[in-house]
């Protein structure tokens, strides 16, 4: 009873630091173009460097933090990331030679990237195999909720006009992250059981070659590769741009779309929660690349079609939404999976291999995606829908190399009570 209070205590400071974080980050984040190419006046390439930078800098550090993760534990390297991002932060307000902003930005992006792999592993480790999912899932749902208000928040703020607004926009973002560091400072992490069946459980350590030995998590690594190319890394380039440009699309109605997706994600989290936990993960990711399957149909019609340009907003957001329902579904299956497939003591390193996946894939969507999404608007949705039905063919190969317990985690519970009850007496052990 104690190890399950102090886990709940430690996962609502948890939870807490991600709603922190993401509040943080989207002060900031819809702003930087603006801030670097006009109000600091260094032009559209070095805004576009900056954007660089962040990718660049994730890629570089996401390889080490797995292993500073695995060694010195998730609460450390997050301390460490979230003071380097605050600095990163508070530089990036003050900066006003390109080669400040850029530096300022290696720090934000390198701190903001190691934060997603720590911040994950302490719910890996706050958690149990029955109540990872929901854990996630609370995860993701905060996050977008702290996005969309601290842009909201920071879109009332910032003029850009005014160099002092977004200096106060940015150390705003700083402070967020310095509270964090005071909230996270306090957690007191347990010692979580950890689900049974992964390859290689036990092995200690390990190493990337050990990593790259399992068939599964390298069958999900590429699956994630696919999921993260085909949806996250085309939202604010390619498929805003085909928007525009092929279905013309106003700017109000692209941040209506983009307002549904957060919407959808925010309305349906918990019901989809519900439908999805009893299902097997596999057979879940499948159905999500079908439901974005239609998603690229309907932005097919949006900017194809022949119908009234309501018709194709509507059709647009409707694309957007779908986004949303599959990222709600995938939220509480994706990376309690990742978890599951790591063995003991290795989930930092796993999430981190992960997330280097997710960011080298959000680098590429933006530089295929846009181009395509701008000038060949019909080979754009036929190759992303082509993708998103490979997301679900990746998915039913990736449930043949899952054991029943990590595609069907609830069976794990079953199997535990079943082997807590004393032969012939029916009556449970009593655990310490």
């Amino acid at each position: 009873m104690n190890v399950t209070r102090a886990m709940g205590a430690a996962m609502r400071r948890i939870h807490v630091g991600n709603a922190l974080s993401a509040f943080g980050l989207g002060f900031t984040v819809p702003y930087l173009y603006v801030y670097v190419a006009q109000v600091r006046g260094l032009g559209a390439m070095t805004a576009g460097l900056v954007l660089a930078v962040f990718a660049v800098a994730a890629l570089v550090v996401l390889p080490f933090a797995g292993r500073a993760i695995v060694r010195r534990g998730p609460l450390p390297v997050l301390l460490a990331a979230l003071v380097t991002a605050a600095l990163g932060a508070l530089s990036l307000g003050l900066a006003g030679s390109a080669a400040a902003v850029l530096l300022s930005a290696a720090a934000l992006g390198a701190g903001q990237a190691v934060m997603q792999p720590a911040l994950a592993t302490m719910i890996v480790d706050c958690s149990t195999a029955e109540t990872r999912s929901r854990a996630f899932a609370m995860q993701f749902f905060l996050q977008n909720l702290g996005l969309g208000v601290g842009g909201l928040i920071g879109g009332h703020l910032v003029d850009a006009t005014s160099v002092s607004s977004f200096t106060l926009l940015f150390a705003i973002e700083a402070a967020m992250f310095l509270l964090l560091v005071v909230v996270m400072a306090t957690v007191r992490m347990p010692s979580a059981p950890r689900i049974g069946g992964a390859p290689g459980a036990g092995a200690g350590k390990g190493s990337w070659k050990q990593l790259l030995r399992n068939r599964a998590m390298v069958q999900l690594s590429v699956l994630g590769f696919v999921l993260f190319f085909a949806c996250y890394g085309q939202f604010e380039s390619g498929l805003s741009a085909y928007g525009v440009e092929a279905a013309g699309v106003s700017t109000s109605a692209l941040g209506t779309a983009l307002a549904a997706n957060t919407a959808m994600i925010v309305v349906a989290q918990f019901a989809v929660l519900k439908f999805v936990e009893r299902r097997r993960r596999s057979r879940v990711i499948a159905a999500v690349g079908l439901i974005w399957a239609v998603a690229w149909v309907a932005a097919g019609y949006a900017g194809l079609g022949h119908g009234s340009q309501e018709m194709a907003t509507a059709a647009f957001v409707f694309t957007y939404a779908l986004f949303g329902l599959g990222e709600a579904m995938l939220s509480p299956t994706v990376a309690p999976l990742v978890a599951d497939l790591a063995p003991e003591g290795m989930a930092g390193q796993y999430n981190s291999a992960f997330a280097l996946v997710k960011q080298l894939a959000l680098a590429l969507g933006p530089a295929v995606g846009g181009p395509m999404g701008a000038a060949l608007h019909g080979p754009y949705v036929v190759t992303f829908l082509l993708f998103s039905l490979g997301i679900s063919w990746l998915a039913v190969r990736l449930g043949r190399e899952l054991t029943a317990v990590q595609d069907q985690p609830w069976l794990g519970k079953s199997r535990v009570v079943a082997q807590g009850v004393v032969a012939g007496s029916g009556q449970p052990r009593a655990h310490a």
